[in-house]
């Protein structure tokens, strides 16, 4: 059975203004084609210019309207600037996703204070700080819909990844806080947290690059999948894409699970 995803391009999310964070690479650049080819404006942004700039370039050259701006996600001040350019272009703001992430393997004994605030700083600061500059640009015009990775680390304990799971899990809890909040102000503002299992994205497949047995360290990981295999950003696209249109107007607060099974076990 074929795992590709093809993009139907019916026009899901058309006209709306979609932000992405960590948009040069893995799910944030898959959701970026996605969305972009469903009908709706995107502003691209990461810390990896060349790649950003390369994406947002391509996307162009299909007739998209796309752009790219830098933004370090653990800093206030990028932040807004970048919605700030968003709302100058295009009017207003209706859909972000946070994606920008980083996922590495410390073990928790020898893992430096630094290590640990690293991750927490980019996975968790960085969610906060976006759905916050996200919340006053929506709250000032019709609402949106927010959308922020977790990951089944926010959802089960990992070993060697107890920083990650710590970040993950107050994305999760964080993402809950701050729907039912935007509810109760009656922003029209939907928050919902998507929770990929092991995707076959730059950060996944990079713990294998020094490997010996690369080739059978993959295949165990497969395997953790009662399905059977990796999932693909695509997938992960897919399911953004209906937290972003319409189709979920009664959806927040939630966490959407794509692991393959992993947390079923």
């Amino acid at each position: 059975m074929s795992t590709q995803v093809s993009p139907s391009g019916s026009g899901r999310v058309e006209g709306k203004i979609a932000l992405i964070s960590g948009g040069a690479s893995g799910i944030g650049l898959a959701t970026a084609e996605r969305l972009a080819r469903e009908g709706a404006k995107v502003a691209i942004t990461d810390v990896d210019v060349a790649k950003g700039e390369a994406l947002a370039d391509r996307l162009k050259s299909e007739g998209h309207d796309v752009i790219f701006r830098e933004l370090n996600v653990v800093d206030p001040a990028s932040w807004a600037a970048v919605v700030e350019a968003v709302v100058d272009r295009w009017g207003s703001l209706d859909i972000l996703l946070n994606s920008a992430g980083i996922g590495r393997a410390h073990p928790l004994m020898d893992m430096t204070l630094e290590e640990w605030q690293q991750t927490i700083s980019i996975n968790l600061d960085g969610t906060f700080l976006g759905t916050q500059a996200a919340m006053r640009a929506m709250a000032a015009s019709d609402g949106g819909s927010i959308i922020n990775i977790s990951s089944v680390a926010g959802l089960v304990g990992l070993p060697m990844a107890s920083a990650y799971s710590a970040s993950k899990g107050g994305v999760k809890l964080f993402t809950k806080a701050a729907a039912l909040e935007c509810a109760e102000l009656k922003l029209n503002i939907r928050i919902n947290s998507v929770h990929p299992g092991y995707i076959e994205t730059p950060m996944v497949m990079r713990r294998f690059k020094d490997l010996e047995a690369e080739a059978d360290d993959i295949q165990k990981l497969k395997e953790q999948h009662p399905l059977g295999r990796l999932g693909q950003r695509e997938e992960v696209a897919s399911m953004i894409l209906y937290l972003a249109s319409d189709e979920s107007a009664f959806v927040t607060g939630a966490e959407f699970v794509i692991d393959g099974g992993y947390s079923a076990k």
